[in-house]
């Protein structure tokens, strides 16, 4: 009788290199490069694209407006006990509502990514003072909130964000590691992937949002999993 090897079971180690996760950074990039609209950063330790005038001056109004209808002070997903770490107001945009539907799904067309792997769209307001300080868009696997983020959809691999106004002193978007900084333009958008080429999380996409000094600041933010957010029946 010929004797099968069955080889251990191993987990998989945390914050790990990806196939899933680099076929997404390989698919996205690949797309973005081809679209003549879109600039990729001249950043090294990180992929970067900016998009100028994704939106016009009445999508930003609308989105605008729906933030103002429904802000309520910014949270965090892991646990801190500064409680100045982030000090923004934030809304969940109706994915659903025929204002931003088109909005929501134009983005992951612009990614080439399944609208299902999208979370909510969060609208973010600052007023003048309001920051948030460097943080990383992707989940740590080893914090306490892991097993739910990996139940609905697991670990964040792209980030879209669209500025909404200009402001008139502060509130860039600064990588501190990766070295470059970008200042709010109405419309223009910028999106980075999380991981790296390897599809293991990217520490260089740390970044933060920089306190606003005169004006306020909109911004909306759609986070893409690596399978389907929604769920389904």
């Amino acid at each position: 009788m010929a004797l099968i090897s069955i080889k251990p079971f191993l987990p998989r180690r945390q914050n790990a290199p990806s196939t899933a996760r680099k076929l997404a950074g390989e698919t996205v990039s690949q797309r973005l490069d081809a679209n003549p609209a879109v600039k990729r950063a001249k950043v090294e330790l990180a992929q970067v694209y900016y998009h100028p005038d994704f939106l016009n001056p009445a999508q930003c109004n609308a989105l605008i407006r729906a933030i103002d209808s429904d802000r309520r002070p910014s949270t965090l997903l892991s646990e801190s006990g500064d409680k100045t770490f982030r000090t923004s107001e934030s809304c969940d945009l109706d994915r659903w509502s025929p204002i931003i539907r088109p909005i929501d799904e134009s983005i992951a067309a612009l990614l080439g990514i399944d609208p299902a792997f999208g979370e909510t769209m969060q609208g973010q307001r600052y007023a003048p003072g309001q920051h948030f300080r460097a943080h990383h868009d992707f989940f740590n696997e080893a914090q306490h909130y892991w097993a739910a983020m990996k139940a609905s959809g697991g670990q964040r691999t792209w980030t879209a964000m669209v500025y909404l106004n200009d402001v008139e002193d502060g509130g860039a978007t600064w990588f501190p590691s990766a070295g470059f900084r970008v200042a709010p333009k109405r419309g223009l958008l910028l999106a980075w992937n999380n991981m790296n080429p390897d599809g293991s999380p990217n520490p260089h996409t740390l970044h933060e949002g920089t306190p606003v000094v005169k004006g306020t600041k909109y911004i909306v933010t759609k986070w893409f999993r690596e399978r389907s957010w929604l769920k389904t029946e």
